[in-house]
């Protein structure tokens, strides 16, 4: 799974967002091409965030954060080493953009 953090493109001009969104489109079709790619989704700014045994909900994360969850792939990798070569590719870097790589446990009982 690639975790994606940062990135933001927001003091972009409208033209310049618009070819960086076209770059991620680009890299999701090469990644769909190669049968990698599974799915994923950006995240909507915002949200709550629920704490502790008390259950405590507060507002955020909030969008001006390096530490926000942008969105997220799923892919097919044969280790994590691969995944990581796949994320080198992703368009965010340029905006000072962070990919989490992590492995996703399946339980086969569930």
């Amino acid at each position: 799974m690639f975790i994606f953090l940062g990135g933001d493109p927001s003091h972009l001009s409208p033209d310049a967002q618009q070819a960086h969104m076209q770059k991620w489109f680009d890299w999701v079709e090469k990644l769909t091409a190669e049968k990698r790619y599974v799915g994923g989704e950006a995240l909507l700014p915002g949200g709550k965030t629920v704490t502790g045994p008390k259950k405590v909900v507060t507002d955020g994360p909030f969008a001006e954060s390096k530490e926000v969850v942008a969105g997220y792939f799923v892919v097919l990798a044969k280790n994590l080493n691969e995944a990581v070569e796949m994320a080198k590719e992703c368009p965010d870097y340029v905006l000072n953009g962070i990919v989490e790589v992590r492995e996703v446990m399946k339980f086969d009982n569930m």
